[in-house]
């Protein structure tokens, strides 16, 4: 068993640990999850705007000025998730925000893809079901305390 400090110090000083290290081992579950796979959206997101960009630049798209904006587009965009996810995983309070609104952007990308059809209803899928996890796991007592939302709040 361990013992805990005597002192009212943070733990991060008594352990000789990092903040942030400390910070993100204290962190429920449920945080660090919501906090992948909002990263995993974001990575995701600048992953097609590199490709568009690529495609715009070197490919042979119908109109490269199109692409290369779709592009830059979706890498100005995959800025707000990537960003909330480093919140989340160190436990900022401001973070939680910006996660829940990129869910709900996803929610009719998700539906869009749906009624195209074809291949793109699998990753319609994936995506709602990826935005429907954020959430639920954003709005847990347990991930909302540990952000120190709500009642008994802490100043982060």
């Amino acid at each position: 068993m361990s013992k805990k400090p005597a002192s009212n110090a943070p733990a991060t000083e008594a352990t000789g640990t990092t903040g942030t290290g400390a910070a993100a081992a204290a962190l429920p579950g449920r945080l660090t999850a919501a906090a992948a796979l909002t990263a995993l959206e974001g990575l995701a997101l600048a992953g097609l705007g590199v490709y568009m960009l690529f495609v715009g630049i070197a490919g042979d798209p119908d109109s490269p000025q199109q692409a290369e904006t779709g592009g830059v587009t979706l890498l100005a965009l995959a800025a707000l998730p990537l960003i909330a996810a480093r919140g989340l995983r160190l436990g900022r309070r401001w973070s939680r925000g910006p996660a829940l609104i990129t869910q709900l952007m996803a929610l009719p990308v998700a539906w869009t893809l749906w009624t195209t059809g074809g291949a793109m209803a699998a990753a319609a899928v994936g995506l709602a079901l990826a935005a429907v996890a954020v959430v639920a796991l954003l709005v847990n007592p347990t991930a909302t305390e540990a952000l120190g939302i709500g009642p008994g709040e802490r100043t982060r």
